[in-house]
């Protein structure tokens, strides 16, 4: 059989030559280089190493340790606000996770033992942090330009299929507020965070109400001698009703490990309750409806100020941020060491913040719970073969494929790009599609005698057209402050017009259609040398077609669908209760 693989020395300018040597499909060699050893990056890595035969990858990790962002933030109070055992891989429970919404430090050692489990950081090089990709016109693929942060010294790469797998929420920044650099106390950000601080008996400030900081303030605050929490807009912060806070018990941890079915079980039900928030964020439901009701209902009980409830209570619908679990954050706000400041901070002084009330707020500690760039511009140059630089491209508004790919810049594959459901139910179940996805392309690219694939500019913009239709009508829309998009009223560049379980339909099957396809030589010299791949298999039945009863799989795509998603297997109607509130479509 090796007589007839296609050798791994082929480049493009000789791949069809080589392939009329070999069977039809032959698996020519590939080489991939991967941006980021986070969850995305490892899962990539995992699936290459599990399906995949004649290939090399390399991931390229800036950090000292894989699993990216978990590794990052450890903030006091880090957590993730999905449920523990549904922020895990499909196919990779943990058992003993020790409550609905795990610390940082549980998550990170997941990923670290998924990656040591399964051997796989033997594609890692830490401390490489990638500065630049360049299309190599000769030869195809990428130049990449990696700077090796321990020798402090730029080494080149390349690849023929590049993977940018570092994430959206990785690119921390210090807030734009003039005067930043002349504060003489300690300046913390929660990305960025130095375990050395204590914070003890000091007086704190904290900039920020978004998922960072409220989630320090409950850990913090019983240990500070006082807070000074700056809050410049409000927000809706609530445990979901189902899906509080709950430190699992030792019987349940067992349970979990020991009774065959009960860990299944319990997570199908958080998913499908995950799966079921989609209509929150629609306008004009009545999920959408209820859930508001409960959570200003909620808002207003734990606050118990007149004055916060004004302040902090949105008059945007429910969902047009992320919405945040908040365990602890609203009763922290009342108590008597917490002083809450409303209202913008014009500069920050040598002793602390100066806000637009004319006040200046002296603070021993400041942290900044300020979140990250979450502008989707690639934070180096990847340069196609036209010189056009993404970076360039996605200046003003980034337009992506699905949130996998950009127009007219080939063999690059993106994880969480622009517009892919990062925010509309279970993230690291689109993660484990957007990889699958990638696979068929570079089985594809693989087996075929292709030289270069990315989607068609036109394709792009009638994705982008559908989107911004679509988010008409969702509570994404509205004029608030939010990452999903650049500002109030610009166009929604993170989110997925669709919920989760629709992306994953979605991509289930290439459309190559949308896709810019070049081949190397004759686009049907993959046909090769007339050979099949099942003659070359001597222990394959050379007859596996002659059967006694039609076996096959469903030629339709309903009929696939409902093999996949187990139709039938599920009696009574599935509900999750936000506020006691079925799942439902528009009312009418």
């Amino acid at each position: 059989m090796a007589d007839f693989l296609v050798p791994s020395t082929s480049r493009p300018d000789s791949d069809a030559q080589h392939r009329i040597k070999g069977p039809i499909h032959a698996p020519r060699h590939v080489r991939i280089i991967c941006i980021g050893a986070g969850a995305s990056g490892l899962l990539m890595a995992y699936k290459l190493q599990r399906h995949f035969s004649n290939f090399s990858l390399v991931v390229y990790e800036k950090n000292s340790e894989v699993s990216g962002t978990w590794f990052e933030n450890r903030y006091p109070g880090c957590a993730c606000d999905v449920p523990s055992h549904n922020y895990t891989w499909s196919f990779e429970p943990k058992l003993d996770w020790s409550a609905v919404y795990a610390s940082s430090k549980e998550i990170f050692a997941y990923f670290n033992d998924f990656a040591r489990k399964y051997g796989l950081r033997k594609y890692v090089k830490t401390q490489h942090q990638v500065s630049g990709a360049f299309w190599n016109k000769e030869k195809g693929g990428y130049d990449v330009h990696i700077k090796d942060l321990d020798s402090n010294t730029t080494i080149s790469d390349h690849c023929d299929i590049l993977i940018n797998a570092s994430g959206i929420l990785n690119n921390w920044q210090w807030p734009a507020i003039p005067g930043i650099d002349k504060y003489k106390g300690v300046l913390l950000h929660t990305a960025n965070w130095d375990d050395k601080i204590d914070l003890t008996g000091r007086h704190v400030g904290l900039i920020g109400n978004g998922s960072s900081g409220i989630q320090v303030l409950p850990a913090i605050q019983p240990k500070v001698s006082k807070v000074t929490t700056f809050i410049r807009e409000p927000t809706w912060v609530t445990p979901v009703q189902g899906l509080e806070q709950h430190v699992f018990s030792d019987k349940e941890r067992l349970d979990f490990a020991t009774k065959p079915g009960t860990l299944a079980e319990y997570r199908k039900n958080v998913e499908r309750g995950l799966n079921g928030q989609f209509g929150i964020f629609l306008k004009g439901t009545n999920t959408n409806d209820a859930t508001e009701t409960y959570f200003r209902q909620q808002m207003t009980e734990k606050l118990s100020n007149p004055y916060l409830e004004e302040r902090l209570i949105p008059n945007w619908h429910v969902g047009c941020r992320r919405l945040t679990p908040g365990v602890g954050y609203l009763e922290s706000l009342g108590k008597e060491n917490v002083e809450v400041v409303y209202g913008e901070i014009n500069s920050i002084s040598e002793k602390g913040c100066v806000c637009d009330n004319g006040n200046e707020y002296p603070v021993d500690v400041l942290i900044c719970a300020t979140g990250f760039n979450t502008s989707f511009k690639p934070r180096f140059p990847v340069v196609g073969p036209d010189g056009t630089n993404l970076q360039d491209a996605w200046k003003d508004e980034a337009k992506s494929y699905f949130g996998i790919a950009a127009a007219e810049i080939p063999n690059y594959l993106i994880f969480l790009g622009p517009n892919c459901p990062i925010g509309n139910g279970p993230v690291l179940s689109a993660i484990e599609c957007q990889a699958d996805y990638m696979l068929k392309m570079i089985d594809r690219f693989q087996t075929h005698n292709i030289s270069t694939f990315a989607p068609k500019a036109e394709a792009v913009e009638d994705f982008i057209a559908h989107k911004n239709d679509f988010m008409q009508r969702t509570v994404w829309n509205d004029a608030c402050r939010s990452w999903y998009k650049g500002r109030p009223d610009g166009p929604v560049t993170a989110l997925w017009p669709g919920s989760t379980l629709h992306y994953i339909e979605a991509l289930m099957e290439l459309r190559l259609d949308d896709w810019n396809v070049e081949y190397n030589g004759n686009r049907f010299a993959w046909l090769g040398n007339g050979y099949s791949q099942t003659e070359l298999d001597p222990t394959a039945d050379w007859a596996f077609y002659i059967r006694d009863k039609d076996d096959d799989e469903p030629m339709s795509r309903g009929r696939k669908l409902q093999l996949i998603n187990k139709s039938g297997t599920v009696h009574g109607a599935v509900t999750v209760n936000f506020a006691g509130a079925n799942v439902d479509g528009p009312k009418l």
